[in-house]
């Protein structure tokens, strides 16, 4: 399995695409985390969440995730790749934890670049700053929320073979049907992984994504009911891999 993972983190570093939607994560974090700091004016109890939450690697992983795995039937190369894995199980189990930690790395490459960034404005402008320790935490639920996303998103990519769809269905899910399902239904909207889990996982308050009375879940049982939206589709996606025919 180390074997198999290693391999996995060596395809995805060396590939263009994860340097060129590294290079858009980051830069699209410090734009953000720079304007929020300084054009706007967060308080002492909203600036870790206002400013500090600026980290969009969770998004690029997602995509990056479903582009790894529908490549490989895309650029038909899903043959070579189990003839060297015969194991289908093991196979996903590695592309999934290779994405995982590349989630988690690549946020906390960002999160602490928009750290820096973000004291170093607030403290010249004699705005509030977040202690360390709070800072510190917010950087690591940032790169939870990552890593849990890129779980994800391969498991959706396991099972949605066609790219531009499963890419497409992610972003329809993720900015249309989640933020709808909240105004609509909250009790169930807060369980959506792109909204009500994501902000529940980083502590970000409800009125921050647009639901003031939405009862968001603990960190912890946050992150719980993430890892049940990863099985699920997981287990899915082993089932149709064991059963689809390569050619």
């Amino acid at each position: 399995m180390s074997a198999l993972l290693q391999a996995e983190l060596l395809k995805l570093r060396t590939t263009r695409t994860f340097l060129a939607l590294t290079g858009v994560a980051l830069g699209t974090s410090l734009l953000i985390c720079s304007l929020v700091s300084a054009l706007s004016k967060p308080t002492e109890e909203s600036v870790l969440t206002d400013v500090f939450t600026s980290d969009t690697s969770s998004l690029f992983i997602v995509v990056l995730a479903i582009v790894g795995i529908t490549g490989e039937w895309r650029h038909r190369t899903i043959t070579s790749s189990l003839l060297a894995a015969p194991d289908r199980l093991r196979f996903l189990a590695a592309k999934t934890l290779a994405f995982a930690a590349a989630g988690m790395l690549l946020s906390l490459m960002i999160s602490i670049s928009i750290a820096i960034v973000g004291m170093a404005i607030l403290s010249g402008r004699d705005l509030p700053t977040p202690e360390l320790g709070d800072l510190a935490v917010q950087i690591l639920r940032n790169a939870e929320l990552a890593a849990l996303l890129g779980a994800f998103g391969l498991a959706i990519g396991s099972l949605i073979r066609n790219q531009p769809t499963a890419i497409v269905g992610v972003l329809v899910l993720s900015f249309v049907i989640e933020p709808a399902v909240i105004a609509l239904a909250p009790d169930v909207g807060r369980f959506g992984p792109f909204s009500g889990l994501a902000a529940s996982v980083q502590a970000i308050p409800a009125e921050d994504i647009g639901a003031d009375n939405l009862d968001l879940l603990s960190p912890g049982l946050g992150a719980l009911a993430m890892l049940a939206w990863i099985a699920v589709p997981f287990v899915a996606g082993v089932t149709l891999l064991r059963r689809r025919d390569l050619n």
